[in-house]
């Protein structure tokens, strides 16, 4: 059991990493774009060290499209709470629905057929 919920597990972890490493910067608009670019690198390599493990356990449970759906919600996720908690932003109900089709194409990756 454990062994399957890793990669969700470390999947979470390397997206907000990188989230922060893509989006935390819009709070900081008047800091030199060249320090932005420099810090996110800094923590997109964190980002790196729980994604390539995540994928590389995953994949011996998972296959690569299950991950990679995975991966796109925990995404997805994570950005909603980032973007409402961090940005200060709305989460509008169309996020919503665009957000359950994309949830709906878990099942259809995951689905056995």
């Amino acid at each position: 059991m454990f062994r399957s919920l890793a990669p969700v597990f470390l999947l979470t972890i390397s997206n907000i990493f990188m989230t922060f490493a893509w989006y935390g910067h819009l709070k900081h608009k008047s800091t030199a774009l060249w320090i932005v670019i420099l810090v996110s690198w800094g923590i997109a390599f964190f980002e790196y060290c729980f994604q390539v493990p995540a994928n590389r356990i995953g994949h011996g449970i998972y296959t690569a499209a299950q991950l990679k759906t995975m991966q796109e919600v925990i995404t997805l996720i994570v950005f909603s709470v980032f973007s409402v908690l961090y940005l200060k932003e709305e989460f509008r109900w169309n996020y919503l629905v665009g957000f359950l089709f994309i949830i709906l194409a878990v099942f259809f990756i995951f689905k056995k057929w």
